[in-house]
This record gives C-alpha cells, structure tokens and sequence, in this order.
C-alpha cells in the first residue's frame, strides 16, 4: 500500500462498549485508607527535595503556554548532560502523507555509518512532549547518552505538533520515517528485519499507534519490537480520573497536572472527543482505543505506579498479554512521570537496563 494512504482508522476500530480499558474505568471512591498506601519511593523523595515544586510543571491555561515552560526549562536541564563525543548526528529528511518533508536525525557511531559495516539493528524514536511540546533537538542530548550505552544506532522523528497540527499528522509523520527508515534500510547500513520502536511519554503513545499502522499497512518487514515508556496510550482513562470523585491520590503525585494532560488532549484529537466513549477518535491517536492489539510487535512497557498514565499501561499490557503478544511490563511503585529524570536512583537504573536490554536484543 503506498505510502500515507490506506484506512483512517483501524479496520477493528472497536464498537460502542468494547473499548477495553475504556470500559472499565469508571468513577470511584478512594477511602482515605487506600490513600495513605501511596507514598513516594524514598530515594525517589530525596532526589526531589531540594527542587521542591520544581519538579511539578505550573498551571498552563494553553498548549502554546505549556509547550514554552516546558520546552525551555527541559532544554537548560538536559543541556548540562556530559556529551558523547562518539555519536555523530546526521540530519535526514522523509515525505510526510500530505507531501511535507519531515526531518529524522540519526544519532550513531562512524563504525555504524561506514558503508562497509554489516546492516546493524536502529531503533525509531518518537519523543515526549504531551503530544504539544519538545523537538528532536531538545532530546539530543539524553539520546546520544541512550545511543552511546545501548550501542544501538538511533533514528529520531521531528513529527508536526498539536494543536497546529492535531491528528492524524504525528502518528502520520512518524509512519512517514518508519516507512523511509525500512525502505532505505540497507544504504543506512541497517537490518530492516531489526527495526524498533521507542517512544516516551506521548511518544510511546505515538509508537504504538504507529505499530497499529505498520500492522494494517502490512510494513514488511514488520516492526521487531516496540519500547513503550509511561506511554500516553488513552484520552478515556485521564477523563475517568477528572470525574473521580474525591480526587484520586494519583492527583496528588503529578508531575504534569491533570487539567494539563486533559488540554492537550484536546489539542491533539479536538476539544469535544476526550473521554467519550462514542467519540470518533482513531485507535492511531490513541492505541488504547484499539479494539484488537493481534499481530503487534514483541512489546515492552515501563511505568510508574504513582503516574497518571498508570491503568492504562496496565491495561494495554494485559491486553497485549491476552492477544498472544510477547510482552514484558514493569510497574515501578512510589514513581511518578518522568521518574527517570533522576538518573541515579535505583528504580531508574533498572528501567533503563530493562530498555537498552530490548534494544540490544533486536
């Protein structure tokens, strides 16, 4: 099938009531006992004290608001990262659906580029930023440190942003540079058998929604594996927990506030679809959506158990689970999102072998 075209959704887009973890969660009532067993992992606590609240991002009324607090404090912090004089960033570009060029920055070794080298495994990365914020360029720095430690060669996507771009863009630029990444495999001095994805945060959403396409789109050969960390996975479960009532305790523990998440979900599937069960939003925008998760690529999800993200990676790792696909899933208690941004702790060093281990093993 060429590339961009093909179905706007899922051919087993679910109907109303099979949605999965969408039609699970529901409000509740947390008693004050199930929130005192909630506490912070205590290296975790530490980390953080002498920060204080700058761990937390402040109230934003807008994406636009949200995408420069955390664009430009992420940008100062990540900066200060020891450099990794062994990576070399070379800038690609690739044609998006719609005919707009998208860049792909390759961050690898020269033994890597040598046009001699015997075709060697690459992952696809789709980073963070709530679907509205961050760039390639912001994240350069933590993936040569990732490219460097896992020797693992990394192919990172500029993808449009929401709201000025909202769905289907992301999701399409990225299968854009997937698709590039396959068909340009061997001149890349790449193993199109051992092509993965990596996403964090929104961009786990967007690697598995891009995993939804190269299924449907029958990618051949299709993706090896996806590395989903605390991946944004459905617009339902961060409604469910606005209707909580009283407020969840997960509330309490967010690095990102609630109202925030909620926005820029609107941002990137339209203000009125969030959360409704009956919206017409795609499983592409939000893989937990996805009525059958069959003939997904081996899987491997990290979470904290104090993030908002939560119950629906548990669900779309059980889910995986159910439909016969090889997963692993590590829910790290007393950790909230973005616990790896204390790169010492216990709890991260562990998450971070758990995914350079799947990396390594493409």
């Amino acid at each position: 099938m060429p590339l961009g075209k093909g179905p706007a959704d899922p051919v087993d887009k679910p109907k109303h009531g099979e949605h999965g973890v969408g039609s699970t969660i529901k409000s509740h009532t947390v008693s004050s006992t199930s929130r005192q067993t909630l506490k912070l992992d205590p290296e975790y606590a530490r980390w953080t004290a002498p920060f204080g609240d700058k761990t937390r991002v402040p109230p934003c009324d807008t994406p636009l608001a949200f995408r420069q607090f955390n664009d430009t404090f992420v940008r100062v912090a990540w900066a200060l990262l020891p450099p990794q004089p062994s990576i070399i960033q070379t800038r690609h570009r690739c044609t998006s659906y719609d005919g707009v060029e998208v860049d792909i920055v390759r961050f690898a070794t020269t033994g890597q580029m040598n046009s001699g080298a015997t075709p060697q495994p690459a992952v696809l990365y789709l980073h963070g930023g709530a679907m509205v914020a961050m760039s390639v360029d912001i994240f350069a720095p933590r993936l040569a440190i990732l490219a460097a430690e896992s020797g693992v060669q990394i192919f990172a996507v500029e993808y449009r942003l929401a709201p000025e771009h909202p769905h289907p863009t992301p999701v399409e630029d990225c299968y854009a540079a997937l698709s590039w990444l396959s068909t340009h495999a061997i001149e890349l001095q790449v193993d199109p058998t051992r092509i993965g994805l990596v996403g964090d945060s929104a961009g786990g959403g967007l690697a598995a929604g891009t995993a939804l396409m190269a299924r449907d789109r029958r990618l051949n050969p299709p993706i090896k594996k996806q590395i989903l960390i605390y991946p944004m996975l459905d617009d339902r479960s961060t409604a469910a927990l606005s209707r909580t009532t009283p407020a969840s305790p997960l509330v309490d523990f967010a690095t990102i506030p609630l109202p925030i998440i909620t926005m820029c979900w609107e941002a990137y599937v339209g203000k009125e679809n969030p959360g409704r069960a009956d919206a017409d939003v795609s499983p592409y925008a939000a893989p937990g959506r996805a009525g059958d998760l069959r003939g997904l690529p081996s899987t491997y999800i990290d979470v904290g158990g104090l993030d908002l993200f939560r119950d629906e990676c548990a669900s779309f790792a059980a889910r995986l689970a159910a439909a016969d696909v090889e997963v692993e899933f590590h829910l790290f208690p007393g950790l909230p999102h973005g616990f790896d941004s204390a790169s010492d702790i216990g709890a991260t060093k562990r998450a971070v072998e758990g995914r350079i281990r799947w990396m390594r093993d493409l």
